[in-house]
């Protein structure tokens, strides 16, 4: 069940009051920057996420929630904040 807890913590980055833009970092080395909530999907199971590129929107990949290394979020003073997923 480790992807529901980590799928929990994406979940409220997204609809964190107000939004705070975030990179997800994933297994393979890459990384997702999400500026909006409406860039990323989540599945209703939790397992998958759709992740849409603020740079070209029409543009997607799908993410395995269980290979989010990492969630680096921005403070307010422009620096980052790391946050491991819960385990």
């Amino acid at each position: 069940m480790v992807w529901r807890m980590k799928a929990d913590e994406i979940r409220k980055l997204l609809h964190a009051d107000p939004f705070r833009a975030f990179v997800m970092h994933v297994a393979d080395g890459g990384r997702f920057m999400v500026k909006h909530e409406d860039f990323v999907a989540l599945s209703p199971s939790g397992r998958e996420m759709l992740v849409y590129r603020h740079d070209q929107p029409d543009d997607y990949q799908v993410v395995d929630v269980l290979m989010v290394t990492r969630l680096e979020i921005t403070t307010r003073n422009g620096t980052k904040k790391h946050r491991k997923p819960e385990r």
